[in-house]
């Protein structure tokens, strides 16, 4: 059946506007990168640690001059009190703010899309529209999936109110920034926890049982051999997860296991840095200790090569 143009047109402004599916699942982890931290495999890690995901990428296509001047510059922002010393509580607040930077640059990104009235508000019904407008007027109906679909809306509609603060139905920039990373925010705990848990238990008892637990982490072809990482994470599930030993996760378990709060990962990689670069071990870094060891801080061209070579040397 053809689409009415209108239908299509709105089909369209859904799809190109829509926050990606991979945005709305909350990550379980807090962690500063989604590379592995290991110095020994180099320091992408710790790049997107020291400058956020984005910028890293920018430093990966400048030349070794171009990222020591660069990052000389980046040391000259985060002595904030100019005594010529990086201490950790600096270093510290400047990982925090550049991870900030990254959910705040996401969240501008998508209110200019959404806010349609211009009223400095997103409205639930804005996003409602803006993300299932032509599905709704249909009743899912021209959906594949019709049952998914509903089941986002109504994810979306609770996590919308739990993070609209007074109610009223519309979202203030930092109500939507709650609504979009709700991982980030105390309040929405619960909301993080029971999406999660709807995410992994498959047979809907509202428990994760450890086939669950692999199988939203690993699923083998046929034929492909269980890799050594599946075992660790089954013994990290039976000695760590299940804390009550019953061969389940409940709620209370998966929200330690998603939100440790106690960990701070930014404080443990600004300790990192100056553990590694501080040579006079007086926990603190000058400019020149820090431009000393410059690739562990930023990437370059030359650095990307010096890992590719190093990879392909382990392939051998």
């Amino acid at each position: 059946m053809l689409l009415p143009l209108l239908g299509v047109t709105s089909l369209l402004v859904a799809m190109a506007t829509a926050v990606p599916a991979q945005e709305k699942r909350v990550h379980r982890h807090g962690d500063l990168s989604d590379h592995v931290h290991d110095d020994t495999q180099g320091f992408q890690y710790d790049h997107e640690a020291f400058l956020g995901k984005e910028e890293a990428k920018t430093f990966d296509q400048l030349t070794p001059e171009e990222s020591k001047e660069r990052l000389g510059k980046i040391v000259d922002r985060i002595d904030t009190d100019a005594d010529g010393y990086v201490s950790h509580a600096e270093l510290h607040h400047w990982i925090k703010h550049r991870q900030r930077r990254y959910i705040e640059e996401n969240v501008n990104k998508h209110w200019k899309e959404y806010d349609l009235n211009k009223d400095d508000m997103v409205a639930w019904e804005e996003y409602k529209n803006t993300t299932y407008g032509y599905y709704l007027d249909e009743e899912f109906d021209d959906v594949d999936d019709k049952a998914s679909y509903k089941a986002m809306l109504t994810r979306d509609e609770r996590r919308f109110k739990a993070a609209d603060g007074n109610g009223d139905g519309k979202a203030t920039k930092e109500e939507f920034t709650a609504f979009l990373h709700p991982e980030e925010f105390d309040h929405m705990k619960n909301v993080v926890v029971a999406e999660t848990v709807e995410d992994i238990d498959k047979n809907g008892d509202g428990l994760i049982n450890l086939d669950e637990y692999i199988g939203d982490m690993f699923s083998p072809e046929d034929g492909e051999s269980e890799p050594e990482w599946v075992q660790t994470e089954k013994k990290h599930f039976s000695e760590f997860r299940d804390t009550n030993k019953d061969g389940f996760l409940d709620a209370s378990e998966v929200s330690k296991w998603i939100l440790p709060g106690e960990v701070d990962h930014a404080d443990n990689e600004a300790r990192h840095l100056i553990h590694e670069t501080d040579t006079d071990k007086d926990d603190r870094i000058t400019k020149q200790e820090v431009l000393a060891n410059w690739n562990m801080f930023v990437g370059s061209q030359a650095t990307n090569y010096g890992e590719d070579l190093t990879k392909r040397h382990d392939e051998l």
